[in-house]
């Protein structure tokens, strides 16, 4: 972010009408020297140590996108992997909806940023199929009331996380009815 706010704040040279060759050459290093410096700005320091030596912005480029893109075959294997790990997800008892579907999200969207599919409608039917017992009364709901294959990955998160909700507020009125009682019981036991 520093970086953006300096390189906005330097004003190209101003052609004056003469000498249009030197004012062209004046804006073509400086447009090269902008983006090999914002290239170095956008590398951790162990990345910066790999390119400081390359000369120009495109060599910078190139080497990164060798180096971290892979080629076709590699970008399969990492596809197939990252498959492999939204198979194998469940829902923790611990996880909240939303935590839940942000990992299975994740997942999905690392998957189509190499190039692959992983549809919102593959990911409901994994949200389905793996939520615990304590949704069964929401997913049962929807089994009897819709297409199951036409249920919005949004509509979905919508039910399950006001359910939730529902029981966590259900929760804390039990708590908080449960203090007060118990608060009694102990001031007559002293009597």
């Amino acid at each position: 972010m520093e970086a953006e706010a300096s390189f906005s704040t330097i004003s190209p040279p101003v052609f004056d009408g003469d000498n249009y060759q030197i004012w062209a050459i004046k804006v073509h290093k400086e447009k090269k020297s902008k983006a090999k410096a914002c290239l170095f700005a956008a590398v951790s320091a162990t990345i910066f140590s790999r390119i400081m030596s390359l000369q120009t912005a495109k060599e910078i480029w190139d080497y990164l996108k060798s180096e971290y893109e892979g080629d076709e075959r590699i970008r399969g294997m990492q596809v197939l992997n990252l498959i492999r790990n939204f198979e194998m997800q469940k829902m923790k008892k611990t996880e909240t909806i939303k935590e839940y579907a942000d990992k299975l999200l994740g997942i999905a969207n690392r998957v189509r940023l190499l190039g692959s599919s992983l549809t919102d409608s593959r990911i409901v039917e994994k949200i389905l199929v793996t939520l615990p017992e304590r949704f069964e009364a929401t997913i049962t709901t929807f089994e009897n009331t819709k297409d199951l294959t036409r249920i919005t990955l949004a509509e979905l998160l919508n039910a399950l996380q006001a359910q939730e909700q529902r029981r966590a507020m259900r929760r804390e009125g039990e708590i908080e009815g449960a203090l007060p009682a118990r608060h009694n019981d102990v001031g007559n036991f002293r009597k």
